[in-house]
């Protein structure tokens, strides 16, 4: 790389965030990450990156961060994540994901960086007229999580009117996957992502998975939803730095293909060999029938594809990082240990 760039990515020991981590060490940048760990992992983060463990609701650790590094960039994945979480605990959310941003776009504009790009969700739409969803569908947030999300992106127009800090919001729904380097996964706690949920109850660690409702109007009966490989997510958020050279974006990112519940159990079964108990239970209030977001316009604008559309790819990726890592993190914590 001839002009490698120095970014902070708040986060960056979660999910999504370290898969962008390393996708940004292999393209030769230089990378920061700045996490408090209650949900992320330190055996994330690779020893090539710096880690500070802090919290963005402390703004004397984000002063002696910019203080300490120039920065090129920040990418900002820090949040509470939990929808049905959010719906018993609005405050948490309303209150501590948007005040964390607000700290950290602060920061960010007094550092003099005028690049941010943000982690936000499409669960902004929660009441889409058509699929697959683009940027012009309505914003009505489905749950206090999308609120949060929403009200963060308002933050950052105003931080581009107002002090020039372009930003990026990519809105998606179903991250999924693991990295080919098998050395990061998706370990959540408590888990309440379907595939790695499906993917232990093939294992034997769960009893059963239970299905909300069997009779939508959708092939099977069952939820059909959109999910994008996370490799494929952090390409994107690369993508979209050398767009911020001209002006804030936003991008809806999806396959703009839908799986069901029951095809997502009948690829874990396939690949995994083993058969996963299934109960059908009610509906939950809230869930839609479909929800595919579409990224038509990321694909037009930056030439964004996703390197792993399939649904056989990106389970058995998962698949293959739980089997390497049987207890998540912590097996790799044991190995050093």
């Amino acid at each position: 790389m001839t002009n490698p760039k120095t970014i902070l990515v708040t986060g960056g020991a979660g999910y999504v965030g370290s898969h962008c981590v390393a996708e940004l060490l292999d393209r030769g940048h230089r990378v920061v990450v700045f996490d408090n760990l209650r949900q992320g992992h330190a055996a994330a983060v690779p020893p090539e990156a710096a880690f500070v463990q802090a919290d963005l609701a402390d703004p004397e650790a984000l002063a002696r961060v910019f203080a300490q590094w120039r920065f090129d960039a920040v990418f900002h994945f820090a949040a509470l994540s939990v929808v049905g979480e959010s719906m018993r605990d609005p405050h948490a959310y309303l209150h501590g994901n948007t005040v964390t941003s607000l700290n950290l776009i602060r920061a960010t504009v007094e550092a003099g960086v005028r690049k941010l790009v943000f982690s936000s969700t499409a669960n902004l739409f929660g009441s889409p007229s058509r699929m697959p969803i683009d940027e012009d569908e309505a914003i009505d947030p489905g749950s206090p999580y999308g609120e949060s999300k929403f009200m963060i992106e308002r933050a950052l127009h105003w931080a581009d009117r107002c002090h020039g800090l372009r930003s990026a919001c990519l809105r998606y729904f179903n991250a999924a996957g693991a990295h080919p380097n098998g050395r990061i996964g998706e370990d959540h706690s408590p888990e309440t992502h379907l595939i790695p949920l499906v993917l232990d109850a093939a294992a034997g660690k769960r009893p059963h998975i239970e299905i909300f409702g069997d009779d939508y109007a959708t092939p099977d009966g069952t939820c059909v939803r959109d999910y994008i490989h996370v490799c494929d997510l952090a390409d994107a958020h690369l993508r979209v730095l050398d767009a911020l050279e001209e002006r804030s974006v936003r991008y809806n990112l999806g396959n703009g293909t839908g799986y069901s519940v029951r095809e997502v159990i009948d690829a874990v079964e396939r690949i995994t060999g083993n058969r996963v108990p299934v109960v059908v239970g009610p509906r939950r209030p809230g869930d839609l029938p479909v929800l595919i977001a579409s990224s038509e316009r990321i694909r037009r604008d930056l030439g964004w594809q996703p390197r792993f559309p399939g649904l056989d790819a990106i389970i058995g990726g998962a698949w293959a990082w739980r089997c390497a890592h049987p207890q998540g993190y912590r097996t790799l914590a044991k190995a050093a240990e």
